[in-house]
């Protein structure tokens, strides 16, 4: 899917380079459950520093989650992870438990998929509740 036998170690952070914000997870849902959700779930290198919990992206990118009491989630995508095949990368994440979300006026598949024009994308939320999607890379 993205040239590695395993296709999550490849992942790499894509977002808008003006404005980044970096992913909040609920005290309450501890990072234990971050780390289960970006680690176990999303196969992302996750390691912890001063409270903090690191997600370390393919490619060499580190994003910084930290605790905050009552977030409000982005109403955003605020993490793309760009796949060789969204279609598989789906099915992936389905199959760990993952639920993709559902947008009104966007032309998305039985699988949750926008195939209305653009890039193929698909969006699923994080503990806290922000947006984050597998993009297909052209």
């Amino acid at each position: 899917m993205l040239g590695n036998s395993d296709p999550w170690t490849d992942l790499w952070f894509y977002a808008n380079p003006i404005f980044v914000v970096p992913p909040r997870c609920e005290s309450s849902t501890s990072d234990s459950t971050a780390r289960r959700i970006y680690g176990d779930t999303l196969g992302l290198d996750v390691s912890e520093a001063n409270g903090m919990l690191e997600l370390h992206l393919g490619g060499g990118g580190t994003v910084l989650t930290y605790p905050k009491d009552n977030p409000a989630p982005a109403d955003f995508t605020i993490l793309n992870f760009p796949v060789d095949d969204v279609d598989k990368a789906v099915e992936e994440l389905a199959a760990r438990g993952v639920r993709f979300e559902r947008y009104d006026g966007a032309e998305q598949d039985e699988k949750g998929i926008n195939r209305g024009g653009g890039p193929l994308i698909a969006w699923f939320k994080d503990p806290a509740g922000n947006i984050l999607s597998v993009i297909q890379q052209d």
